[in-house]
């Protein structure tokens, strides 16, 4: 599946292995706050051709995709995705979780965003800040709405029982990496990548790539339970 640009779908996007590869696990990717499902087409591709069956969803459509996912199922999402990922780990059948730019702690104060000043916070990848520059389907100056406390409550760590791979960029104007750090260590089975001078749209960054390679890593580590390679 490849987006459109101006087409502000949501929920129902796909992205699937290529039909010689076999499945091996499904990531539904909840977008956060702005954002629709052709933002992340470049990722989902990058994913399918891993192996990775990758869905778009809301916090209404998870349950309904888990119950066709090829295991393992892991959700993913950024910014007040991640913390709709976090809250639904346990809801659905998740063996992870994926949380990119969680605004765990109180924002940077940002205020309303000017346009420019919004694709600086998210991204300084030239390619995705012209993405988004031509997307009429983006909904600009969403990045500085509050996040309801009642999503932070439901996001508690101590309601997520499975491993949590947690990724913020260390230069993210919007939540603070501080906050992430906080998220990690207080999760049960977290771990933490930090993105240098990376921004708050970790998976459409300048290291875009990077960030994948290391999310398909912590995949095949989830699959297997334990760490293939021994590096010395």
């Amino acid at each position: 599946m490849s987006a459109t640009v101006g087409a502000p779908v949501v929920a129902g996007a796909r992205w699937d292995p290529p039909a010689a590869i076999a499945v091996r696990g499904t990531v539904l990717l909840l977008p956060g706050r702005g954002e629709h499902a052709g933002v992340y087409d470049r990722f989902g591709r990058r994913l399918a051709a891993d192996g990775y069956a990758v869905r778009c969803a809301t916090p209404d459509t998870l349950a309904e995709l888990a119950e066709d996912a090829v295991p393992p199922l892991v959700l993913a999402g950024s910014d007040t995705g991640a913390l709709h990922a976090l809250a639904s780990s346990a809801a659905v059948p998740a063996a992870g979780v994926i949380a990119v730019g969680v605004p765990w702690q109180a924002p940077a104060a940002t205020g309303g965003l000017e346009w420019d000043a919004e694709l600086d916070a998210r991204s300084a990848c030239p390619t995705h800040r012209s993405r988004l520059d031509a997307d009429a389907g983006f909904e600009r100056g969403a990045l500085t709405s509050a996040v309801p406390e009642a999503l932070h409550e439901a996001a508690r760590p101590a309601l997520v029982a499975v491993p949590v791979l947690v990724i913020h960029g260390e230069a993210d104007p919007i939540a603070p990496v501080q906050g992430a750090r906080a998220l990690a260590a207080a999760l049960p089975r977290a771990e933490l990548a930090t993105v240098r001078d990376g921004r708050h749209d970790s998976l459409n960054d300048v290291a875009h790539r990077m960030v994948a390679a290391h999310v398909v890593q912590w995949l095949e580590r989830l699959r297997t339970g334990a760490p293939i390679l021994t590096v010395s």
